[in-house]
């Protein structure tokens, strides 16, 4: 299944979604998730272990219905929903490879997750919106399935074992590079942004409807 999708068709889906997915996560005593990953691949190359796959350009593909809920990065969480951006298939230890995240597809990331968000009624913060190395260093508080990854161990501490997006540091970091200028990490810079459209979009609607 390969859909091109709008954000608006997100929304609609993940409402349509909610309540499995909430049923899905709470058989297992949680609530559900977006794991956000950086799939190895070319811009235009989508996977089907995604719910959600964003290209260079920053179109949308819908993968799988948002109602067939995985147990998520390494089976930490039922009910998880997976988004990924294309790219990075060279990325070295030093450097994010000869496809770097582009900034208009960082952007669709955002308001994907704000989509998902707000269909599923999900409060975007690290409990729910996490990255693949969060998800992975049981930052989600879910040890049943495996002991912390150590690849991607000490995720806000002083060591640089990170990987995935947290190495984002922000849109145009040009190098694997844990922390912002301003201090910030990759999952905090993307959550930081999806909340941003998810305000602005409120506004709109509040104006629209005044």
């Amino acid at each position: 299944m390969k859909q091109a999708v709008t954000i608006k068709d997100l929304e609609r889906l993940a409402d349509e979604a909610r309540a499995r997915v909430w049923d899905n996560a709470a058989a297992y005593g949680r609530e559900p998730k977006i794991y956000m990953h950086w799939s190895a691949g070319h811009y235009d190359q989508c996977h089907d272990s995604y719910h959600v796959c964003i290209t260079g350009g920053g179109e949308v593909y819908l993968m799988a219905p948002l109602y067939e809920t995985t147990d998520g990065t390494w089976k930490r969480n039922s009910g998880a929903i997976n988004v990924a951006i294309n790219g990075c298939w060279d990325a070295g230890s030093n450097d994010l490879g000869s496809e770097p995240p582009t900034e208009v597809q960082l952007e669709a990331l955002a308001q994907v997750v704000a989509a998902i968000a707000n269909g599923l009624w999900l409060t975007i913060d690290k409990a729910h919106v996490m990255t693949h190395g969060e998800a992975a260093n049981n930052e989600d508080g879910y040890y049943d399935a495996h002991q912390p990854y150590a690849w991607w161990n000490d995720s806000y501490g002083d060591g640089d074992t990170r990987g995935d997006l947290e190495y984002l540091g922000t849109p145009k970091s040009p190098c694997y590079n844990p922390h912002a200028t301003d201090g910030s990490r990759g999952g905090d810079v993307l959550r930081g942004n999806a909340n941003f459209y998810r305000d602005m979009w409120k506004i709109a609607e509040e104006v629209q409807e005044g």
